[in-house]
């Protein structure tokens, strides 16, 4: 996400490296840099302007901290305007403490509702409140169906309407259902329009008038940019939105849809989808999203998502391991394991602080696939293998490479690296970090 809008930022901060302070006349070029990287983005208009006046304002008006250059007060002030005007405060979703929290899913079709609704069901079940799925769209093919295969791979119950029954007395006997098996999250994915139309409006009105849903959000695809914010104004009018979810954000390199929603439309972003896969959802959080689109990265969100890939015990007895200076390629394995569940690479390194400002440097379609390489060698192994490296010879590394589809100097690259690997690590145990230093410098050479 962001990738050019973070370049074109970063490289308009340049401009004030090495100045004494900042001053109206050297700010300009930059405020000037920044409105084309925004205006590019597909930023609205009144955003920029609010934005760029906010930062001006704040830079002229202000003493550079002692501690900060004229740049790191630039990107400071640039970063909390940014948390302005993606909506400080709290956008968590709000439920009662009993009965059915009711989330109606409103949006153009196309949009990614359900896919949403099965990543929402994920979430919500993840915290371990019952969740069930309900299908009120009648209309589109095959609708139901669909969302009966995003319960199945959830894990989450889809409610099954009678035959004939209309939206809302769908959503009436969904509810009914909710209360008598103890449901916690009641999700509601509506009918899709290619337009906006008024029968749309009229159903969805009347299904916030049986159901009453203590969230109302709609689901905007992030690539059509400014287009989308016109049409959350039309629902907003018709079913009183209590926010907006923006899906296929990883596809949108611009991120004029996030920066926009809020200052536009009045509403705050809930969730932003990352993803094709039914974890790819985070909540929205400004002041984690403003900092990855400075490329100042985001170490907490990375945390979170380690804490949830890592089994605690094999992390135990990884550290036992690594004590023991006994790093296996099982160890490397379960490594491997842990940092996939995290989610794609290229998301992964986005989160790294610093990682925009690298020129040239980029996760490629090329680099996801030799992980999956390595994990195909990996579990071509046997576990006698993995935790006895030594007995890996030419016969057995033949076999590997056959079991894992690769050629037999894809092993060898791989049991080079694992060497390296442990003979750090060895280092590390041994002799500190200075010794390890000194063993890398060597290997360079």
């Amino acid at each position: 996400m962001f990738e050019r809008l973070t370049e074109r930022i970063q490289d308009a901060v340049k401009g004030l490296r090495g100045q004494g302070r900042i001053t109206e006349n050297n700010i300009q070029d930059s405020l000037r840099a920044v409105r084309m990287a925004l205006l590019e983005a597909d930023v609205h208009v009144s955003v920029v302007k609010d934005f760029l006046e906010g930062v001006k304002a704040r830079a002229l008006g202000q003493e550079v901290l002692r501690s900060l250059s004229p740049d790191q007060h630039f990107v400071k002030i640039l970063n909390d305007e940014m948390v302005r005007v993606l909506g400080e405060g709290d956008s968590r979703l709000k439920f009662p403490a009993y009965g059915p929290g009711i989330l109606l899913l409103v949006g153009l079709q196309g949009s990614g509702k359900t896919t949403t609704a099965g990543k929402l069901a994920r979430y919500f079940a993840k915290d371990g409140h019952p969740v069930m799925l309900v299908p009120a769209d009648v209309y589109r093919p095959a609708a139901r169906q669909q969302l009966d295969t995003v319960g199945r791979a959830v894990g989450v119950p889809v409610f099954e309407p009678a035959p004939g029954d209309k939206p809302v007395a769908i959503c009436q006997k969904a509810l009914e259902e909710a209360r008598k098996k103890g449901i916690r999250r009641l999700i509601v994915d509506t009918a899709g329009r290619l337009t906006v139309d008024q029968a749309l409006m009229e159903e969805l009105a009347q299904i916030v008038a049986a159901v009453k849903p203590h969230e109302s959000l709609f689901v905007a695809d992030a690539m059509t940019g400014q287009t989308a914010m016109a049409t959350v104004r039309a629902f907003h009018e018709t079913v009183s939105l209590t926010g907006v979810i923006l899906s296929k954000a990883d596809g949108d390199a611009r991120g004029g849809a996030i920066l926009s929603v809020k200052a536009v439309t009045g509403l705050p972003v809930k969730f932003v989808g990352v993803g094709e896969k039914y974890d790819a959802l985070e909540p929205f959080l400004p002041d984690r999203m403003a900092s990855r689109i400075l490329g100042m990265g985001d170490m907490l969100g990375l945390i979170e998502k380690a804490q949830e890939a890592v089994d605690e015990k094999e992390a135990t007895a990884m550290a036992e391991h690594l004590r023991k200076s006994e790093f296996t390629l099982e160890d490397f394995q379960s490594q491997l394991k842990a940092m996939r569940k995290m989610g794609p690479l290229q998301q992964i390194v986005g989160m790294l602080p610093g990682m925009g400002a690298l020129k040239g440097v980029e996760v490629t379609d090329q680099d996801e696939k030799r992980l999956v390489r390595t994990e195909a060698i990996l579990s071509s192994m046997t576990p006698h293998e993995r935790t006895h490296y030594q007995v890996i010879d030419g016969s057995r590394r033949k076999r590997i490479a056959r079991g894992s589809g690769v050629a037999v100097s894809e092993v060898n690259q791989l049991l080079k690296q694992y060497l390296t690997m442990r003979k750090m690590m060895q280092q590390l145990k041994r002799g500190g970090i200075k010794n390890m230093m000194r063993s890398m410098g060597a290997m360079k050479r």
